[in-house]
């Protein structure tokens, strides 16, 4: 897909598809030159088109781009750096569903909690029920997540705190059904600083909620992780770091992350929520750090979930004796059993921090998307994006 390309799994949704006039699939991801670029793939003729947004950007994994469809079709990217008092960007596209037609200029969204670390991890969503408000979340200058609203006319709202861990910077994953809900799973700080449980909570008709409906309190009010759920505690076990979370068929809530029991010793889980509790289940162990410098121990090679059907996720391990490979696994009862596929095998290279497009149905071309090469650091990287053309 990309000669040079990466991203950190925390920004997003890097990589989406539409089906409007055209069926295609967009992605994003930044250069080893600090390029925010963007693909597009037709599905109609597996052509690829691809258009730079911005020359010269911080090199930084965690500067990728986040893709969002607007309703009339048009893209609109949001990026930003890593923890630099420098604005978070955007652009959309000048025509519906084509990013190869030109770009608006690029806007600045400069409201950001107080603080001095500026923007990092931009990730976006649009609810429909509510007149097609905009959402858009970041790491904040104090670390913590933030956000802020708009109805429109790029006329956003003062920057407030989504969650507040006073000293610490907890991670967040969230994802939306695009209509009335978004999701969020998120950690009480960094695992190399806490040790780190997962919580859960989803934001419905301007309040904050437990998994089981239960009212935390209006969006704005910033929220301590005691007053979410805890899917994994951490308590007297290994800490933990999120990496993804979708919805099944009835918008419940799964969650796949990463515990370790050792630094050197990874291994991913996958919790879900019955609509009266959650049950959490060992996958598989994943090796090591992908990181060569050593500086961050607990990057593991990736795992993430189809939003389409999360009963299947796509995760990187290191195979004995070997090399970081892309694998898919399925689960048909809920994550107690398991089943596995290869995407690659035989590596000398790292496969790591797979995806699957958001909204994209079935197995078929596009339905794998990762990061190939060698990774000496989120700011060394050299790596490819790759994609899978054709069904395993």
């Amino acid at each position: 897909m990309a000669p040079s390309g990466a991203w950190c799994w925390f920004g997003g949704p890097r990589a989406v598809h539409h089906r409007g006039r055209w069926r295609r699939t967009y992605l994003g991801y930044i250069t080893d030159s600090g390029a925010i670029t963007v693909a597009q793939y037709d599905h109609a003729n597996a052509r690829l088109s691809q258009t730079v947004l911005a020359e010269g950007f911080e090199i930084d994994d965690h500067n990728n781009p986040a893709i969002h469809v607007l309703p009339d079709g048009r893209l609109e990217v949001y990026w930003t750096a890593h923890a630099r008092n420098i604005p978070l960007y955007y652009r959309r596209s000048t025509l519906p569903e084509d990013i190869t037609g030109g770009w608006e200029p690029a806007r600045t969204i400069t409201t950001n909690t107080e603080g001095q670390y500026g923007w990092t991890y931009t990730n976006i969503a649009q609810l429909t029920a509510e007149q097609n408000r905009k959402y858009l979340f970041w790491r904040g200058a104090d670390f913590n997540p933030a956000f802020s609203t708009t109805d429109g006319d790029d006329r956003w709202t003062e920057a407030r705190s989504l969650i507040q861990v006073p000293g610490q910077r907890p991670y967040v994953k969230m994802c939306t059904n695009g209509r009335d809900t978004i999701h969020f799973a998120f950690t009480d700080g960094h695992p190399r600083n806490v040790h780190t449980s997962i919580y859960y909570m989803y934001y419905r008709a301007g309040h904050l909620h437990r998994a089981n409906g239960t009212r935390i309190g209006p969006l704005g009010t910033p929220v301590s992780p005691a007053q979410a759920d805890k899917v994994y505690d951490a308590t007297g076990r290994p800490k933990s770091w999120i990496w993804e979370i979708a919805t099944d068929r009835r918008g419940r809530p799964v969650l796949v992350y990463a515990n370790f029991p050792a630094d050197t010793d990874h291994q991913y889980r996958y919790a879900r929520w019955d609509g009266h509790r959650w049950h959490d289940h060992w996958i598989t162990a994943a090796g090591g750090s992908i990181s060569a410098d050593g500086k961050e121990p607990n990057y593991s090679g990736g795992i993430s979930l189809d939003h389409t059907d999360p009963s299947k996720v796509l995760l990187s391990r290191q195979v004995p004796g070997g090399r970081h490979e892309v694998e898919r696994w399925r689960t048909p009862n809920g994550g107690h059993t398991w089943t596995s596929e290869p995407v690659t095998r035989g590596s000398t290279e790292l496969n790591v921090r797979p995806f699957k497009p958001v909204g994209l149905p079935g197995d078929g071309p596009m339905s794998v998307l990762w990061m190939a090469g060698e990774y000496p650091s989120y700011v060394g990287y050299r790596t490819r994006i790759m994609a899978l053309g054709d069904t395993l």
